[in-house]
């Protein structure tokens, strides 16, 4: 099969656990794109968290995308422009707001380059502000301020609260958004029918390349989707066991340039 593309999960699949990405995988991410093939950078992250890494593999430069918010929202490198994006109805941001000040746990979204939350001191909070490189704006009230259109929202927790109050969530939410857990203390909400899969596939359509010509790898429960999806499902060596147990091919660790090995293996001529 002649692939043309290939989206990646970042933390714990493109970047290592230092959380960069190595000179072997960059180069050979920059040289396949010299070549004509297409880098989607597929995270959980909102846009302004993963732009740093696609400058870094030139993105801007040879028009790759970065597919952010688990597939929520999709940004075009080279113009800069979101090209594609899910919401989250209106209408549920003052519930959500009200849910997470009854449980007394923080929630947050994304605006421009901020992360918006009540509470800018919760560990959890800085945690994904550090992932992002982004930092943190106070809101007064979360319900009343976050009345613009968002992709994302987040509560952090202690991963046993949490999972105490996961069937609340998807009680309350579960018909109308999509409530999973990304990480044990984080706890993500997005559109409902909005994953990885999903935006690959309008991704796809919107560049023409075919759903067998697109190589996925990931290694967390949030790349399931688009490892299913893809021609060539790709797992880490240090994915979950459910994530390999999706998977066409596991290669090497984010450690030992997984990524790597499968673009040499799989992407050396178009």
């Amino acid at each position: 099969m002649n692939y043309k593309m290939i989206a990646l999960d970042l933390d714990g699949t493109l970047t290592n656990s230092k959380k960069e990405i190595t000179a072997h995988t960059r180069d050979v991410l920059i040289d396949i794109q010299k070549k004509g093939f297409t880098v989607v950078l597929a995270t959980g992250r909102p846009i302004n968290g993963a732009t740093a890494l696609g400058k870094e593999l030139e993105l801007d430069v040879y028009g790759g995308y970065i597919l952010a918010f688990n597939g929520g929202m999709i940004q075009d490198c080279r113009t800069g422009n979101v090209i594609y994006q899910k919401k989250i109805p209106q209408e549920y941001i003052p519930r959500l707001g009200a849910v997470s000040r009854e449980l007394q746990i923080p929630i947050v979204t994304y605006r421009g380059d901020d992360i918006l939350t009540e509470d800018t001191t919760d560990r959890y909070v800085r945690l994904e502000a550090g992932i992002n490189k982004m930092p943190v704006r106070e809101l007064n009230d979360f319900s009343e301020e976050v009345d613009f259109p968002v992709t994302k929202c987040l509560m952090v927790a202690d991963g046993w609260y949490l999972e105490e109050i996961m069937p609340r969530m998807h009680r309350e939410f579960g018909n109308i958004l999509n409530i999973f857990r990304s990480e044990p203390y984080f706890l993500e909400i997005t559109p409902l029918g909005v994953d990885k899969a999903t935006g690959l596939e309008w991704l796809l359509e919107y560049t023409g390349i075919g759903q067998q010509e697109l190589i996925c790898v990931g290694d967390g429960y949030n790349d399931i989707t688009m490892l299913k999806f893809a021609g060539l499902g790709v797992a880490m060596d240090n994915a979950q066991p459910d994530v390999k147990s999706v998977a066409d091919v596991v290669t090497y660790t984010n450690d030992n340039d997984g990524v790597a090995y499968i673009v040499e293996t799989y992407m050396k001529n178009r």
